[in-house]
């Protein structure tokens, strides 16, 4: 599975915001690809054997298990801060806090909205993204540095039309 998402994601970027030679990038597709199928790996084999020993010295499964089991999986798999691990957790955060929003509406913690709360959503995190990006640049994680540098300050030279086909570079100022 890591590999099946992985790949692809590294392809692209690499061919896209990476210089170096061909077998450079292919070297640095096949490390990506195979850091993350490998991490994937190691953590449902440790997730998923904690969950077993919990079940068997408790004689039966219970709600903490889970998270105690993936906490530590966690801690253990994807602790070092490098960029795939980086990539995995910020893709589960995100992911994390719409599921936690929906679970306060579901539990009556937070009253059900009026009108979909997603345009409000949006706004704040374009607003937000772009806020740090023009006057913090340095904050964002590399590769989103790299596709809005890409969007928003490249995007200020125009050469042809091979611009929107190929990577079109901002020449670097003198």
């Amino acid at each position: 599975y890591g590999a099946k998402i992985r790949a692809p994601h590294a392809l692209v970027m690499t061919f896209l915001f990476r210089d170096g030679s061909l077998r450079e990038k292919l070297k640095s597709i096949a490390q990506a690809t195979y850091a993350h199928s490998r991490n994937l790996a190691y953590f449902v084999f440790t997730y998923k054997g904690l969950m077993a020993l919990q079940s068997r010295l408790q004689g039966k499964k219970i709600p903490f298990h889970s998270f105690f089991a993936a906490c530590i999986g966690g801690w253990l798999v994807f602790g070092e801060n490098n960029p795939i691990n980086s990539q995995i957790v910020m893709y589960l955060l995100s992911r994390i806090l719409f599921a936690l929003s929906r679970l306060a509406v579901e539990k009556g913690c937070v009253p059900q909205p009026k009108q979909d709360p997603f345009p409000l959503v949006a706004a704040l995190v374009w607003g937000t993204v772009l806020w740090l990006f023009e006057y913090h640049r340095q904050t964002l994680q590399p590769s989103l540095q790299a596709s809005m540098t890409y969007l928003y300050d490249d995007s200020d030279v125009w050469h042809d039309v091979s611009d929107f086909l190929i990577y079109n570079k901002k020449p670097a100022s003198k």
